[in-house]
Parts: structure tokens; sequence; C-alpha cells
């Protein structure tokens, strides 16, 4: 008990350091724009206010060592943040001696848990950008490790931050009942279907939705698209389905509105230099894995031919393999 309190408190006075200094951050992974634009708006001079005082001083390259899409994109990305006045370091372990803060953006969520472990250890908090992981019993593995260390760790997808849907979360058309959103849905042979780029839509659902789905089922529109249905406690509705843009609707007891577009990434920026000051995760551990328990069970769904999912079936079995 004691140990664990003398833990906390370390934790707790780091982030209070962290709030009150310049702060030096750090990216793992050179494999996604969200690197170039995240950068850009943390080394620009003058900075935006929100972000005032953090700079991205250094970055580890590797991302995916096997998805062509992202591989490819490293020679290209690391020179880009180069230019930003970027370090390029050769391993996690030398950009943690250089850093208060880590970007983990490799865009292949497998290796994951294995890069936060040593930011873990270093007591590093770290915003994980999407997906978490490559299955829901490795996201399940990370929120338990960060618990573990006392460090704070947080994920989410840009859409999430957009600011119609934002609106509707605090409350401007009341309750939610009912809401359906869309994104585009390309798929990832390593990953669960809606884990690689479907993600977006489903995190603008689960943001006005909040927690409490119960089961999730999984059918095709007449256009073939993937649409994913599920019910909330107290009879609620969310559907996601594929579609080319951002866009979608939610209806609450006082009204409805548009929900799910994107706003580019300085939203999501602005929200990570807040957590990363405070210390405060914007997006509860509970949220992020009843998102991916929702997408895994789109996935049961469709090898059960459509059929109705529970969350906790799901939940329930992944935890089960992570803590075993």
């Amino acid at each position: 008990m004691i140990r664990s309190l003398l833990t906390l408190t370390v934790a707790l006075l780091t982030a209070s350091s962290i709030s009150a200094q310049n702060i030096r951050a750090g990216i793992i992974g050179l494999d996604t724009s969200h690197v170039l634009s995240f950068s850009k708006t943390l080394n620009e001079t003058p900075q935006k206010p929100e972000v005032m005082g953090v700079r991205m001083v250094a970055a580890y390259p590797q991302g995916s060592k096997d998805i062509e899409g992202s591989t490819k994109r490293v020679p290209e990305y690391t020179e880009k943040v180069k230019a930003m006045g970027v370090e390029i370091v050769p391993s996690i372990d030398a950009l943690l001696d250089k850093v208060d803060v880590v970007f983990l953006e490799t865009n292949d969520g497998r290796p994951h848990l294995e890069q936060l472990l040593p930011c873990l250890k270093a007591g590093k908090p770290v915003f994980i950008d999407k997906p978490i992981a490559g299955t829901l019993v490795d996201a399940i593995k990370i929120f338990d490790e960060a618990k573990k260390a006392s460090v704070p760790v947080f994920s989410s997808s840009s859409l999430r931050f957009g600011k119609n849907t934002q609106a509707v979360r605090s409350g401007s058309i009341g309750t939610v009942k009912q809401a359906e959103t869309t994104s585009p849905a390309s798929l990832e042979v390593t990953h669960p279907d809606l884990f690689w780029y479907g993600i977006h839509g489903v995190e603008s659902l689960f943001t006005v939705m909040g927690t409490g789905c119960v089961s999730v089922k999984r059918g095709m529109t007449a256009e073939g698209k993937i649409t994913v249905t599920g019910t909330w406690e107290g009879g609620r509705t969310g559907t996601f389905t594929e579609a080319k843009g951002y866009t979608g609707k939610a209806v609450g007891d006082k009204g409805e509105a548009p929900i799910g577009s994107y706003d580019g990434y300085d939203p999501l920026l602005f929200a990570a230099v807040h957590f990363f000051r405070t210390g405060v995760a914007p997006v509860k551990p509970e949220e992020t894995l009843e998102i991916y328990a929702f997408m895994e069970a789109a996935d049961e769904s469709k090898r059960q031919g459509g059929a109705e999912v529970t969350i906790k079936s799901v939940m329930d079995k992944a935890t089960a393999e992570a803590r075993k």
C-alpha cells in the first residue's frame, strides 16, 4: 500500500512539473501523416496559444515493420520532420533520454504494447494514436500496464474532437437516443476490420453515445458497405456505416444535430497537450476499451453470419486472455 502511494505521488509530481515548464515532446513511428501535422503545429513560430511551450524535439522513425503502406512512408516523413527541427534518434531508449512526453504514432497497432513499455518504465506520459493496438487483448494489456506503472496514457481518433460532435457530447441536444455516423473503412488484413480506418466513424459514434453498449450486429448495405448497429442500455441505438465521407446525425430528447465531421488534427493535438500538462486523460480507459470491444464484436458478428454479439462476451474473453 505504501509503495503504491509513493508511486502515485511520484507520478503526480511528474505531471505537476511537466505542466509548469516547457515540454519536450517526442515521436515513436514516422509512418503516418499525423506526425507531420503535429510537428508543424508544435514547431511553428509563433506558436498557437493552445500549445505554447511544447516543442517536438526528437523522433524514432521505426513504425510498422511489414505493412507496405506504412513502411514506404518512413524515409519521406523522416526528412520532412527533420526539416521542422526534429532530431532523428536510433532507438526508443535514446528518444526517452531527450523528451518529457511521447506521441506513439506507429500506424500499425500491433507493436504498440512493446513500444509503450519502455515509456512506462521511464515514467513518460504517452498519447497513443489510433488504433491503440492490433487486438482487443493488447488494448487491455496496455491499460493494465499503464495503471501498474501509474503513468497516464490515452488514445483517440481525431474525429472525437470535431466541433459538432463535442457539442452533442456536452449536451446540446440532451440525452442522445439514436445516432448514425459514417467514415471510410479501408481494411488491413493484420487488424480486425474496423480497427484500421473504421475507428474514425466508430469513435464519433461513441463520443455522442457514451459507454453502455450492450450488443452489436454487423451487416452490409445494398452497395456492399459495412454497417454495424449497436444497442445501448435503455434501448438507445447507434449505427456506423462505411462511406466515403465523415458524416453523421444524432437525435436527442431536445432535438437533433449533425455529428461526425473531420475538423483537422489540431483539436486532437490540443487535447493531447492538455493531457500532457495535467496528466488527466480526456478519454477514460473504459470508453476506449468499449470502442474496441464494439469493433471486435462486429468481427465476431461477421464470423457468425450477422448474429447479435454481446459486448460482455467479447470483453470477458479478451480480458481472460490478457490476464492469464
